[in-house]
This record gives C-alpha cells, sequence and structure tokens, in this order.
C-alpha cells in the first residue's frame, strides 16, 4: 500500500508596480503631532504623510500585522502581529526598525493605547477573569491588561471587558467601549440589548461611569486632550460616524455624515485631528474642518515565489480509478484528480456552488459527481476530450 503526500501548486499574481490609490486601508492611527499615518495594508504596516504620498513598509513579516498604536511622545508602536501563532503585542521604533514581542500568552492579545507616561502598553486579551465576577468562565469577554514597553510582566487592569481602551492625557480615566455578549463586531444596524456602549473608569477611585445608552452601537471612543471632549463612532444616523459629546450623550454632536459605508478605526493627533478608515480609504479631519481623503501610493513586490507547492489537508472523499494509477477526490467542494506516481493534479471544476460524490466510469475516462447548481443537486459528467489524453 501506498502512502501520497499531496501537494497543489497556489498561482499567486502579483506584480511589483505602483498601487496609485490601494483600497482596503485599514486600522489607521495618526501620530501624535498629526504629521503621520501608520496604517495596515495587506497584513503589513504601513508609513505615509498624512498629506498623501507615497507609503513606506515598516514591516515585511510573512505573518499578519496589524491594530497600529503610537505612543504619546511618538516614539514607538505597538502592534499586534500572529507570527508566533496567536497575535502577540509587540513594539518597533516608530520610524521603522526591529521589532519587540511583549506579549507570550497562548491567546490573542490586542493592544489600544500606552499609558499616559508611555511606560506600559493597555491590550486586552481572554486570560483569567475573577471568580467573583458573574460573567466567569465566559471566553468571549476580555479583560484589559497592561505590560510594560520595555518588556516585562503583564498586569491586570480590569476584569470587565474594555475594549479599544483609551487613556487621558493625565492618565485618570481611561475610556473604552464594553462588551455584552457575542456579536459581530463588523455586523451594521445592529440594535439589541448586548449593543456597545462608551464607559470611562476612574482609576483612582476605582468606580466607572456610563457615558451612551443608545439602542445600537457606540464604541471606539478617543479623548480630546484640548478640551476633553469625548470622540466616537455611533452609527445613530443610520450609519456609523464621528459623534463628539462632553460629559452626556445628550450633547452629542455629529462630526462626520458618510452614508452607505461605515467610518471605522478612528484615532487623533494631540492637535484634536481626526483619522478614520471609510470604505477601504483614508481620511484626516481637523477641528471644525471637513474630511479629507489621504492620497496613498503603495510600491512593492510580492514577498515570496509566484508560485508556491503547499499540502493540502481536509479532502472529504476519494475514489480510486479502475487501473489504480490516479484518484478523484474532493476538496473545499471541488472536483480534482491526481497522478499516483508522479504526483500530477489537475482541478476538474471550478464552480461557487458544491460539488460531491465523485466516481470514475469503467474505463477510466469519465467523472461523474453531483452539483448543487440551478438552485437543485444534479448528476455530472466530466469527460476527457482528447484521446491522447492518459
Amino acid at each position: 500500500m501506498k502512502t501520497f503526500a499531496l501537494t497543489l501548486c497556489t498561482f499567486v499574481i502579483s506584480i511589483g508596480s505602483l498601487v496609485a490609490q490601494p483600497l482596503w486601508l485599514r486600522y489607521p492611527s495618526i501620530s501624535p503631532d498629526g504629521s503621520t499615518v501608520v496604517f495596515t495594508y495587506q497584513g503589513d504596516l504601513y508609513r505615509v504623510d498624512a498629506g498623501g504620498g507615497t507609503a513606506t513598509p515598516l514591516t515585511i513579516d510573512p505573518e499578519h500585522d496589524f491594530m497600529p498604536v503610537w505612543s504619546h511622545d511618538g516614539s514607538q508602536l505597538a502592534f499586534a502581529s500572529d507570527r508566533y501563532g496567536n497575535f502577540d503585542v509587540f513594539v518597533m521604533p516608530s520610524t521603522g526598525g526591529e521589532a519587540q514581542r511583549l506579549s507570550h500568552h497562548s491567546g490573542n492579545d490586542y493592544p489600544s493605547d500606552f499609558t499616559a507616561d508611555n511606560s506600559q502598553v493597555l491590550f486586552s486579551s481572554l486570560r483569567i477573569d475573577l471568580y467573583t465576577n458573574a460573567q466567569f468562565p465566559n471566553r468571549t469577554l476580555a479583560e484589559l491588561y497592561s505590560v510594560p514597553a520595555t518588556g516585562g510582566r503583564v498586569t491586570q487592569i480590569l476584569t470587565t471587558p474594555a475594549e479599544d481602551a483609551r487613556i487621558n492625557a493625565d492618565g485618570s480615566r481611561i475610556y473604552f467601549h464594553d462588551r455584552k455578549g457575542y456579536e459581530d463586531p463588523w455586523r451594521k444596524h445592529h440594535t439589541s440589548s448586548i449593543t456597545r456602549d462608551i464607559w470611562y473608569y476612574d482609576v483612582a477611585a476605582k468606580t466607572y461611569a456610563q457615558l451612551t445608552s443608545w439602542e445600537g452601537e457606540d464604541r471606539n471612543p478617543i479623548v480630546n486632550p484640548n478640551d476633553n471632549m469625548v470622540y466616537w463612532l455611533s452609527e445613530r444616523s443610520g450609519h456609523f460616524n464621528v459623534y463628539k459629546m462632553s460629559e452626556s450623550e445628550s450633547s452629542a454632536q455629529a462630526v462626520t455624515n458618510f452614508t452607505g459605508h461605515p467610518v471605522r478605526f478612528l484615532t487623533m493627533a494631540s492637535s484634536g485631528t481626526l483619522c478614520y478608515s471609510w470604505n477601504g480609504e483614508l481620511y484626516t479631519q481637523s477641528q471644525g474642518g471637513e474630511p479629507q481623503k489621504i492620497n496613498i501610493a503603495i510600491a512593492n513586490d510580492t514577498r515570496g515565489n509566484l508560485v508556491k507547492a503547499k499540502p493540502i489537508e481536509g479532502i472529504t472523499e476519494m475514489s480510486p480509478s479502475p487501473n489504480g494509477k490516479e484518484f478523484a477526490y474532493i476538496y473545499r467542494g471541488e472536483v480534482f484528480v491526481s497522478s499516483v506516481e508522479d504526483g500530477v493534479t489537475k482541478r476538474i471544476t471550478n464552480t461557487p456552488e458544491q460539488e460531491r460524490s465523485v466516481s470514475f466510469s469503467p474505463d477510466g475516462r469519465s467523472l461523474v459527481y453531483a452539483g448543487e447548481r440551478d438552485n437543485s443537486w444534479n448528476v455530472y459528467v466530466s469527460t476527457i476530450d482528447r484521446e491522447e489524453e492518459k
């Protein structure tokens, strides 16, 4: 009996050229002085002038790097990366350089801010809850932690879920949105008893205060260091937009009026200049001003070979040919045939629907299988056209 190590070639089509206006720019973070924006594109961090231009890559790791956060003095960046299997917190110089790993837990760690003195990085993680917490041991609701920016022991700050936590200028309050239960964070037009609300935690008094109670989603709070106004993202206009308020939700004012797509990933410079993403592109907005799209070009090359042979897992069924020289199988709902001796593989189907129950004809020249096409399951036959085809 033979054992087969099956591989498929993955073709990556990529041309090392200038992408004039790339889309799906995510997780922007504007520098404290408002001059630079760092964002995520195709799993790497890029740095670009806030006025636009050609972006410079800061990371080139083959794994996924995202969620950049600036230190308040502008010297460092914290970010999440899954270089070791799950997402950990890393820091690196904001101008680029070697990244240092700060967290080493088996769960995912997501940074959200530096402390006011830049000595610690705040991050959310599912680790351990207080035994007195009524939510224990729910593995959906994260806790808030800190870790020294130079590396060291992790400290638990809050046991209640405090996502997108941001600290104010003097470090006296931590602003965050809560999480009351499971719901996809990308869901739009969500209204229920578990939608997110804005809170702050008073560090000295160890008390909480709820700032919003609207029936829909309120999230991603940031405090303007100049006037202590709270800026956040809310769907109360029908789409996620930027709002601002003092200490009362009754004073809420719309800052942006986008329609059709949600505003995401709100950040703010020390001057109060906002930066966010809308419809896959990045925008800045000065206090009292209008949104300004950042025109970005990205010049990069592919990071690997254009053709990669990768082992596959998850074959759901298999059928040998009558002469035993090849076998047909279903992989991800498609029909493939591979040679037993030389490993050549051919893809037989390429449809958005599912195929299954594949079998060879008695002469080995045809395959019969079921396919879910035209809204029903039917039987299909694929036959070799060329007589000389082996």
